[in-house]
């Protein structure tokens, strides 16, 4: 599979290279050349392949040489190495698990099938490979996870600071060796901006083996897809495809189930729930894509208010709004209505949402027709989030042990000034 940037300015890529480089050198991100077409048998019957197996075919065509069979086998298999459960929450309403992996959060996957490409391709360089990310919540702790003690690979973590729950800043400031957290004095924008500078500054990248661990690299994008092939294996009503409802931050996610779906997957259509940055949403309303600042919310992790992704969705689509609103509805939902479908999912049916699905929860609601049935995508563990969780159901939560143990760690990081002088300085000193 070849990839090309979506400026149009760069020769294309094969996916070793893409990985690699994560953003094209003219400083768009990289795109499959052609999506790779499900065989109808295999959607169909999809029920009677191991998770495992339907990972490995919906991958292996974005990669094809680069990583021979045998070794993307491995890879897949440590990618997905824990339940993807798929739960009735009511006769109408599903929610995809996400969050059984080690930092418990949907980012897992992505992180950890990254990762395990990332060393595959390392082990032929002849220097450490530096990997630059900024996270608004739990892609930091993701690739912490994931990329601890990788051979020839230093990662970096960029976090607005106070912007993140105390769990979130724990899994990303507690590892040590190879994993450096940087506390930055802003939001999340600030931190995607300085990693974008670093991305487009020549003279640092002549010296530096730097790539992405964010979404707009194609190796944490592309394993997205999975979630919802593993959706659509476990769901009861084969011939009445779901709408699903996604958590919608940098937009990463939705625009991988996009792909899957376009691939052969049935959805009915999907939903991009948003919190109150709702860059996206206004801009389905209005026609205008208007930049504003991010505000705090919440659900922090989707506190983006200029999603890096959208640009591939509408590729998806043919650059054209119209038809990805054929497909897509985006909504929004305030933090009092994210406290309140905590605090009712809890009352109705014992179940517990974290702030991000919660957002989710509320979208699919504002957003079906009576009688439609519904997948909301669970992107994060309850406990990552516990005052603003326990405050609206009353109930205490249990730690799971991986959350136990990390209590007791502690955290290092550097602060830093929204300033790129300074990150520059970090960076050389590798």
């Amino acid at each position: 599979m070849q990839y090309y940037s979506l400026n149009g300015h760069s020769p294309m890529v094969d996916f070793k290279e893409a990985t690699i480089k994560g953003q094209a050198p003219d400083k768009g991100l990289y795109f499959p050349r052609e999506i790779a077409i499900l065989p109808k048998e295999f959607v169909k019957n999809i029920e009677e392949y191991s998770n495992e197996e339907i990972a490995y075919r919906l991958l292996q065509p974005y990669i094809g040489e680069d990583i021979e069979p045998g070794q993307l086998r491995k890879i897949v298999n440590e990618t997905i190495n824990f339940p993807i459960p798929l739960k009735e929450i009511e006769p109408s309403t599903f929610i995809l698990e996400l969050f059984h992996g080690p930092t418990l959060a949907f980012k897992d996957v992505g992180a950890r099938f990254m990762s395990r490409c990332l060393s595959w391709f390392a082990s032929g360089h002849d220097r450490k490979i530096i990997v630059l990310v900024a996270t608004s919540g739990d892609t930091g702790g993701a690739v912490a996870s994931s990329f601890y003690e990788v051979p020839n690979v230093e990662v970096v973590i960029l976090y607005p600071s106070g912007k993140v729950s105390p769990i979130q800043e724990k899994q990303l400031t507690t590892p040590g060796k190879n994993i450096h957290a940087l506390e930055i004095a802003g939001n999340f924008d600030d931190c995607q901006a300085l990693v974008k500078k670093a991305f487009a500054d020549n003279d640092l990248t002549r010296k530096l083996f730097l790539t992405s661990a964010n979404s707009i690299n194609v190796a944490r994008w592309l394993p997205q897809q999975v979630y919802y092939a593993l959706a659509w294996k476990q769901w009861p009503y084969k011939n009445e495809p779901p709408v699903v409802s996604v958590p919608s931050g940098n937009f990463g996610n939705i625009c991988a189930g996009l792909l899957a779906h376009l691939s052969g997957i049935p959805v009915k259509r999907f939903i991009a729930a948003c919190n109150a940055n709702d860059v996206i949403p206004q801009y389905f309303q209005t026609g205008n894509r208007i930049s504003k600042p991010a505000v705090p919310t919440a659900s922090n992790a989707m506190d983006v208010a200029d999603p890096s992704n959208f640009i591939r969705i509408l590729e998806l689509f043919e650059r054209n709004l119209d038809n990805v609103k054929a497909k897509v509805c985006a909504t929004t939902s305030s933090d009092a209505e994210t406290a309140a479908t905590i605090h009712e999912v809890f009352q109705q049916y014992n179940y517990t949402l974290d702030p991000h699905t919660a957002v989710a929860w509320n979208g699919l609601n504002k957003n079906r027709s009576h009688g439609e049935k519904g997948i909301v995508i669970g992107t994060a563990h309850p406990i990552k989030f516990p005052d603003f969780v326990e405050y609206n159901t009353g109930s205490k939560l249990a730690y799971p042990p991986s959350v136990q143990s990390l209590l007791s760690l502690d955290a290092s990081s550097t602060q830093m000034k929204v300033d790129y002088p300074d990150l520059k300085e970090f960076l050389l000193a590798f």
